[in-house]
């Protein structure tokens, strides 16, 4: 990991990831990984919603063996030990403490396997009861209301899982207009309505309680029948319409669902599955996102960083992920909006980006005009080849020695077919230059500036080799590449 990853990194307040769940407000595993939080790096910061009350929680668990049991809190995708407790020779664990929990959802995960699910607000006092080979279907919970109605959909949703997945089985590999697909999307679709009205039950007579917040926001919205005027579907439009729904039943306002995985999960679905993994509509669909909770602090602070995280230039594969890096940076990586961060912080950030913001995919390519082994001025715009390659190289770079050979054969084999080179060397020194030119056979053109003026903020190296495709026009249509990628980006192009 580079620096400026982990600079970023130690910005945001939790590590990238969350799983997917298809309610995103419902998690019935067991806690893979758990952290033990410190006060510098993984303590979530400071819970508006928290309460005076002391927990004061008994669980029975009929049938479970003496042992231990982890309290298990969580900040958006990351988890970490709130506590622990003693599982007695009854198979009770009584959690007691002077110190209130976080509002928002912890696990009570069993050293002998299983966890059972708390949704934590100001009424920390109560007691539940279940058996060890049915956690959530045995449980009975008293004292609690926001844990009483959400066992109670738990097991409400868990029996009618199954029905659904049962009917959609069954429209698997049957034409849409058989009776067969059909009749079973009929009964498929009157098992999520009668779900989603019971669901609405409860929400409508327990209005303020969290389970209704937490519930609420891990609601999909419904996939809208939007079709053309000749009646056929307009699955664009459907996307479109789902993915702008996609946060509406989310209160940013409540900060207690960050201490839940609801939020995480949903910021991946969005960005990662829901958006085209295409700069443009990544750029468009995080803009659209942060945009909306720039009056909430909490909740920017975690989408601009998660994102910002995710397109790192060294952290994907994705072809440009500068353009997003660039634009979350220019855009929210700002003194007036990186409350977070200080004026040094943000200012290298912003640096960076400015480095980045000449040479992306897409934008008119900058001319370089530096100096050549011989002593003479070389310019790209003085180039007369259809497609140009930029080349960023260091003599010492491992990578550099295994790519230049290849692309010394690709201009061979290339340069009557439109193509010219332009390498600029970086890092090194003017005999270990020449002397490079000379073993690999660089016969294009060659140049080197000691200074860096002539390129900065130019043509952006993450690493070397750096390779960037000019076309006729001098657009960048490619980069990152590696030389057996070349032919591929200038058919496109011609094409």
């Amino acid at each position: 990991m580079d620096k400026y990853t982990f600079f970023l990194l130690c910005l945001l307040l939790v590590a990238c990831g969350g799983a997917e769940a298809t309610d995103t407000a419902t998690a019935q595993t067991t806690p893979q990984a758990i952290q033990t939080a410190t006060k510098s790096k993984t303590t979530p910061s400071a819970d508006k919603t928290s309460t005076s009350e002391s927990p004061d929680i008994k669980i029975t668990i009929k049938g479970a063996q003496p042992g231990n049991a982890r309290l298990i809190g969580i900040y958006a995708d990351r988890q970490y030990l709130a506590d622990s407790a003693k599982i007695d020779a009854s198979g009770s664990i009584l959690i007691k403490r002077a110190e209130p929990f976080k509002s928002g959802l912890l696990y009570v995960a069993l050293d002998k396997g299983g966890a059972i699910q708390l949704l934590m607000d100001k009424d920390q006092t109560f007691t539940m009861s279940t058996d060890i080979n049915d956690l959530a279907g045995a449980m009975q919970v008293q004292g609690s209301i926001d844990n009483e109605i959400f066992y109670k959909s738990l097991k409400m949703e868990g029996v009618q899982q199954g029905e659904i997945s049962a009917f959609s089985q069954q429209m698997k590999g049957q034409p849409e207009d058989s009776p067969q697909f059909l009749t079973a999307k009929k009964q498929r679709d009157a098992l999520i309505a009668t779900r989603k009205s019971k669901l609405e039950a409860i929400f409508k007579k327990y209005p303020n309680s969290f389970f209704t917040s937490f519930k609420r926001a891990g609601q999909n919205p419904e996939v809208r029948d939007i079709r053309f005027p000749d009646g056929t579907l307009d699955e664009v439009g459907r996307v479109y319409a789902y993915r702008t729904e996609f946060w509406d039943n989310v209160d940013f306002s409540d900060e207690r669902l960050l201490n839940t995985p609801v939020i995480a999960n949903k910021l991946k679905r969005y960005i990662k599955e829901l958006t085209p993994q295409h700069p443009d509509s990544i750029i468009s669909a995080a803009s659209f996102l942060v945009n909306k909770t720039l009056q909430y602090p909490t909740y920017f602070q975690y989408f601009a960083n998660w994102i910002t995280v995710q397109y790192e230039p060294k952290e994907t594969t994705l072809m440009d992920p500068q353009a997003v890096y660039v634009y979350m940076v220019q855009n929210y990586f700002t003194e007036e909006r990186a409350f977070w961060s200080n004026p040094a912080e943000v200012q290298s950030l912003q640096t960076r980006a400015y480095e980045m913001a000449s040479s992306l995919i897409g934008q008119q390519a900058p001319d370089v005009l530096s100096t050549d082994q011989f002593g003479k001025q070389k310019s790209i715009y003085e180039m007369t080849a259809p497609y140009i390659i930029v080349y960023m190289y260091n003599p010492q770079c491992e990578h550099c020695q295994e790519q230049t050979p290849k692309l010394v054969q690709f201009y061979k084999e290339w340069k009557s077919k439109g193509v010219d080179v332009y390498a600029i060397a970086i890092d090194t020194n003017d005999a270990e230059w020449k002397e490079y030119i000379a073993k690999t056979g660089m016969t294009f053109t060659n140049v080197y500036d000691p200074s860096n003026k002539s390129i900065y903020a130019k043509y952006y190296v993450d690493q070397t080799p750096e390779l960037y495709v000019l076309n006729k026009d001098r657009i960048i249509i490619g980069k990152n590449l590696k030389v057996n990628q070349i032919e591929t980006i200038i058919n496109r192009d011609k094409n």
